[in-house]
């Protein structure tokens, strides 16, 4: 099979942690770079999960914090559960 040349821009931190994990493991920035390739190529998706809480500010971490405060609050001083009424124009 033919081979070219595939060229990356990256930070230069990333760069030498990944090149210092493949020396750790046995290989190259080359040889990782081609297996996420092929694993792409293979299960057609990332093979890894791809989240980003940042768009949604109900997962920011000072709302998440404010949460689990706010439930141990009604639960050690006792809440009323109301039932969920959804919008119709949602």
């Amino acid at each position: 099979m033919a081979q070219t040349t595939l060229s990356v821009r990256m930070d230069e931190e990333v760069k030498r942690g990944l090149e210092a994990f493949c020396a750790d493991v046995g290989m190259n920035t080359s040889v990782a770079i081609n297996m996420f390739a092929k694993a792409v190529l293979r299960e057609r998706r990332l093979p890894f999960e791809v989240v980003s809480y940042n768009l949604d500010p109900f997962y920011s971490p000072a709302n998440q914090e404010r949460l689990v405060k706010a439930k141990e609050r009604m639960e050690r001083n006792g809440g009323t559960a109301h039932e969920l009424i959804e919008d119709e124009n949602d």
